[in-house]
């Protein structure tokens, strides 16, 4: 470690990574290189495309690498050649010990919730469909189990009845690089103790596993506000996945905009409009609005909007 801080290598993929990144480089931190993963062929040239990292990276004048393997030697020796003190991993991979147990200070991850709940690989789409009312970022040691680790720093923050998980995505990314380098700051300085993750006996813990595509699909037996929930911990990404169906024609949906209204009740899966500019949906209990959605093959759109251009009496949802 110099007399300006501790050297950093800084390991992550998307925007929400960025920030960290950005941060951490306007504090003068020096970055001894930034890891993210291979270039990727998409769009219809199959043209080489940068993580979001990478071209941050590039463009504030970093090293860059991207291993195709991180038990690669040749990748383990330039990260000793680095001689970095800390390593930092935000939204990347599981990190294997012959990297994480490198740097003299340790190597922390930047998680999206409050340790120990919604270990996993999408914290904040599962706090919001669960309905929580609060979460937050973490801060903790990375050590041989996926987000168990000490906990070094946390910020708290709530989650509105109304919020989508891409809102609270954008506000947990921002606190989350202040985190990190206040979390920096205290390792350097050491003046962090690392406190275990206690689950105090009878605690639930809630998981937050990745999300396929077969999770998005709405059951509308369930609840208006277990569904209004789902579509908004969906929104805007993956989105929630619906179908109408009239006789042979159906047609699919995405729904990142909703909210309850219990106002209509019909059996679950019967479709309402009202003024030909409001669309409801009844569930196993109430009903939901949906405010905004994507037909497939289409752009997103106000449901006012949708209801200009499809004429949807007569469907209904299986």
């Amino acid at each position: 470690m110099t007399d300006d801080g501790p050297r950093i290598v800084f390991m992550g993929t998307p925007e929400f990574a960025v920030a960290s990144l950005r941060a951490l480089a306007h504090k003068g931190y020096d970055i001894g290189a930034v890891v993210t993963v291979a270039d990727k062929p998409a769009g219809r040239g199959r043209k080489l495309t940068f993580s979001p990292v990478k071209e941050y990276a590039l463009k504030a004048g970093l090293r860059v690498l991207q291993p195709e393997k991180l038990r690669d030697p040749s990748f383990i020796s330039a990260l000793r050649g680095i001689k970095a003190d800390i390593y930092i991993v935000v939204a990347f991979r599981m990190i294997p010990e012959e990297v994480w147990s490198l740097p003299a200070l340790g190597t922390f991850n930047l998680h999206a919730s409050l340790l120990p709940q919604y270990r996993g690989a999408a914290p904040i789409n599962h706090a919001v469909m669960n309905g929580e009312t609060k979460t937050g970022v973490t801060t903790f040691l990375i050590d041989r189990e996926i987000d168990t680790g000490n906990i070094l720093l946390s910020e708290e923050t709530r989650i509105g009845p109304q919020e989508t998980a891409g809102q609270v995505h954008d506000r947990l990314m921002e606190m989350g690089a202040r985190l990190v380098t206040e979390t920096v700051k205290r390792l350097a300085e050491k003046s962090l103790k690392p406190v275990p993750q206690i689950i105090p006996p009878g605690t639930i813990l809630k998981k937050a596993p990745k999300l396929f595509p077969a999770d998005a699909i709405i059951n509308w037996s369930n609840h208006s506000s277990e569904i209004h929930n789902k579509i908004r911990g969906l929104s805007p990404y993956p989105g929630a996945a619906t179908i109408l169906f009239s006789g042979e024609r159906q047609v699919k949906l995405k729904l990142f905009g909703s909210r309850v209204a219990d106002n209509i009740i019909a059996e679950p899966g019967t479709i309402t409009v009202q003024d030909k500019k409001q669309l409801f949906i009844s569930c196993g209990t109430g009903s939901v609005e949906i405010t905004e959605l994507q037909p497939e093959g289409r752009k997103r759109m106000t449901t006012a909007e949708f209801l200009r251009g499809y004429d949807i009496s007569g469907f209904t949802i299986r």
